[in-house]
């Protein structure tokens, strides 16, 4: 730590002395600010690669050698080991991009980093930094502006979902469980369709809940009208199946009060240990009838109960589950139409929970076991249950149902949407160009700046497809001036057609220009920082 001392000159005047000076790297001006954008251009240049349908997953080693394979930009960034203060904010950046949108997390971290570039272009032709980010906050307007004229609506209609699987597959189509791509859509939006609410246009997440399991294949994922909890039944030998289930959904202990913190009980005698195993099972059978007398035919509790409880149970032929966490008990309430019971004394009838049927599956020829709770009252409440070979492509898989969850969400709150394939990057950026035309101050570099970092979008998918990114672009460019359809892109998939109207590739209007807006907040603040200090290693 530095430490300021004051010293007065013969004129009383206070002169500062900072103790460890020395041992400071001090930057200013412009090359403060190149510092920053280096920083920034190197991790937006590690997520380049990952863009597009044929990006490249990223293999994250952790330090106690935990591997994570992954092309999902927020968990690249979350997962890094940042040090420098201006790619932490990029990481910040691309978790509230994820957080807002759920999708598009990659292509705002390379945008900025887009941006940040081309802004070190014109430090050098000497324009101020002010004058660039005002340049770059306008430019954002116009691209936002024309996004909103190039947009198309799609209507969300339950009757006709092919639009939202549309859009959920060109989410889908750069993730590793692409190869059942339009199965995985399908399961998105039927999730988010079971819990929308169409009037007022929005969708409750904490209704949709995403399980994964061990073993299997991609394929045999799919959508459960109910709760999956990773339980079994307590007894192995409580029935593996039941009907018409009244659930008892407790968070409450099965077992005997116990003695506070300042007191304690001493047995000394084998009467005294005779009595208090009576007191025990007295207790246990009150617990027990007290739940059968409300109705119950099935227990979930919140906490563990031991052997002889578990075995009373069995023998009163009450079926129970115990230690199911707190997010699955409220899962469970919400679905059965049951009430949490906190103390046993307080469960009546009405406070049950329903449910068709609750059955153990088990899964191959090992022992794991979930439970399956169907045909809930509140068929709004939906569970995911995710198959893989291994925990690393579960892992993945749940994080690529996420995005497709956020923008089949997106459209329902707002049912615009532009082309995919760099073609809604490439129209705004011919139209920040031309606006730049019209411009007689010293913003119009800064306007051409930002046309030419959206341009980076579409040559990274080239790129990434292993097409010739200039040649590409250049084509598909002369050919959205020529024909005025703003729907043409980069062909990424070889589908043999640039119009990607006709290759179904959408994207959220809302996540697109959240993308723009967001990545020009981050450069318009980075731009302004011109003073930077750090302390050397061995400073005070």
């Amino acid at each position: 730590m530095t430490e300021a001392q004051l010293i007065f000159d013969d004129y009383g005047k206070p002169i500062i002395v900072v103790r460890g000076q020395e041992t400071e790297k001090r930057l200013t001006g412009n090359d403060a600010i190149k510092s920053h954008i280096l920083a920034a251009r190197s991790v937006a240049s590690i997520l380049r690669t990952s863009l597009g349908p044929k990006g490249l997953d990223k293999m994250m080693v952790s330090s106690d050698g935990d591997v994570l394979i992954t092309n999902d930009g927020a968990t690249i960034l979350k997962r890094m080991d940042v040090e420098h203060e201006v790619a932490k904010l990029l990481v910040q950046l691309s978790q509230s991009q994820d957080d807002e949108i759920g999708d598009g997390t990659t292509g705002v971290v390379v945008l900025a980093g887009a941006l940040l570039e081309k802004a070190e272009d014109l430090l050098d032709k000497g324009i101020h930094p002010i004058r660039i980010a005002d340049g770059y906050e306008s430019a954002a307007r116009a691209a936002s502006q024309h996004l909103d004229a190039i947009a198309e609506q799609y209507p969300v209609d339950p009757q006709n979902l092919e639009p939202l699987i549309l859009t959920a597959m060109t989410t889908l189509g750069s993730k590793i469980i692409n190869r059942c791509h339009r199965q995985m859509a399908e399961i998105a939006v039927d999730a988010v369709m079971s819990v929308a609410d169409l009037e007022t246009r929005d969708v409750n997440f904490e209704l949709i809940k995403v399980e994964g399991k061990v073993g299997g294949k991609l394929e045999d994922t799919r959508l459960v009208r109910g709760v999956v909890v990773d339980k079994d039944f307590s007894h192995s030998q409580m029935p593996k199946e039941l009907k018409d289930v009244k659930i008892a959904i407790l968070t409450c202990a099965f077992e005997p009060p116990k003695p506070k913190t300042k007191h304690k009980l001493e047995v000394s005698t084998a009467d005294e240990y005779r009595a208090l195993h009576k007191y025990e099972q007295e207790t246990f059978v009150k617990m027990v009838d007290q739940v059968i007398a409300a109705g119950a035919t099935l227990a979930i509790c919140q906490w563990g109960f031991d052997d002889e409880a578990n075995h009373l149970l069995l023998q009163k032929g009450l079926p129970a589950v115990r230690w199911v966490g707190g997010p699955e008990i409220e899962h469970i309430a919400i679905a059965t139409n049951g009430r949490i019971v906190p103390r046993f004394e307080e469960l009546t009838p009405e406070k049950l929970g329903t449910a068709g049927s609750v059955k153990e599956i088990s899964f191959g020829t090992t022992k794991d076991t979930m439970l399956v709770i169907e045909g809930c009252p509140n068929s709004r409440a939906v569970t995911i249950f995710i198959r893989g070979g291994n925990q690393m492509i579960v892992d993945e898989a749940k994080r690529s149902m996420h995005d497709a969850l956020c923008s089949v969400r997106n459209l329902v709150r707002n049912d615009k949407v532009v082309y995919g394939g760099g073609a809604a990057e490439i129209s705004c950026a011919l139209a920040v160009a031309a606006q730049a035309d019209k411009i007689c101050t010293l913003e119009q570099y800064a306007y051409r700046a930002f046309a030419d970092a959206l341009e980076v979008i579409p040559m990274a998918l080239a790129e990434n497809c292993g097409l010739s990114p200039i040649d590409t672009l250049t084509e598909v460019k002369s050919m959205q001036l020529k024909t005025g359809n703003t729907a043409l892109g980069i062909d990424c998939v070889g589908a043999g057609t640039l119009d990607m109207k006709v290759q179904h590739v959408l994207e959220s209007l809302h996540s697109k220009k959240q993308q723009i807006l967001l990545a020009t907040q981050l450069v318009k603040m980075i731009l302004k920082i011109d003073d930077i200090r750090t302390t050397q290693p061995g400073g005070e």
